[in-house]
């Protein structure tokens, strides 16, 4: 299947991370030019390398997404080097581990920015462009959290869920312009971040790695962790032509972990 992102412009937020990586990879793969962003400037590099070696075009920016003033001098690059944004992959990096309540406002304010107020921000300056050009996909991956809040991570679930509101909204706005508004969320996909919950877990109920990770596998249909890879596939099928009658959507990849219809 062509999925028609052949010379598209994709800009991948948390391009160095592992979602971040795959989707970036993938959207390589089906001849997309491709913008990374992320604060780890060497996780950055990597996937910039493992794109050079597909012989995929690509910019590389390094960026603290909480630095909403530096939005504008960034795209301004990305267009530079690449085009017009088509493709938006919203892809921010989780807070720390915590409870709902007791949290102070500053971890609040400062995570709302990086997680939320700058992917809105970011979705405002390259919407106008896919609206003009007829055709624009937003893409905001979120977690699992938005549809079964998840124990000890009180921040996430409260600023991913927000997300989920703003994108169907942003749908029914932008639907008869050409542009798409979708949100994926993964289950528990075998990354660095999952594994750090997992220890977090563990330490904190005093149990092995092992027995936390056997422990969440067995409560997955499937029975393992999905593929970074996998996710990927479901974002760019997102991102293509052959999804132009998805919008409003959620996503879920999560090997049918989520018990709620």
């Amino acid at each position: 299947m062509d999925l028609e992102l052949k010379e598209r412009t994709a800009l991948v937020l948390g391009a160095g991370g592992g979602l971040g990586r795959a989707i970036a990879r993938t959207l390589a793969r089906e001849g997309a030019r491709v913008a990374l962003v992320d604060i780890d400037a060497d996780a950055l590099a990597l996937t910039e390398a493992e794109l050079a070696a597909l012989g995929a075009k690509s910019h590389t920016r390094v960026w603290d997404l909480a630095d909403i003033a530096a939005c504008e001098g960034h795209v301004a690059s990305i267009e530079a080097a690449l085009g017009p944004v088509d493709i938006l992959v919203n892809n921010t990096g989780g807070p720390p581990p915590s409870a709902a309540h007791g949290v102070a406002p500053t971890v609040w304010e400062g995570q709302f920015r990086a997680m939320v107020l700058s992917v809105i921000h970011l979705t405002d300056r390259v919407l106008p462009g896919m609206r003009e050009r007829g055709w624009g996909r937003v893409i905001t991956s979120t977690s699992s959290g938005v549809i079964a809040p998840i124990p000890n991570l009180g921040v996430s679930n409260a600023l991913r869920a927000s997300l989920v509101g703003w994108s169907k909204t942003l749908a029914r706005e932008v639907a008869r312009d050409g542009v798409t508004a979708n949100v994926i969320l993964p289950g528990r996909i075998a990354t660095a971040r999952i594994r750090f919950l997992d220890e977090q877990k563990a330490k904190r109920e005093g149990r092995s790695l092992e027995a936390v990770v056997a422990e969440s596998t067995a409560s997955i249909p499937m029975g393992r962790y999905g593929l970074p890879e996998e996710y990927a596939d479901a974002v760019a099928f997102l991102a293509s032509a052959r999804a132009a009658y998805i919008t409003g959507s959620v996503i879920r990849v999560d090997g049918g972990y989520l018990p709620n219809i």
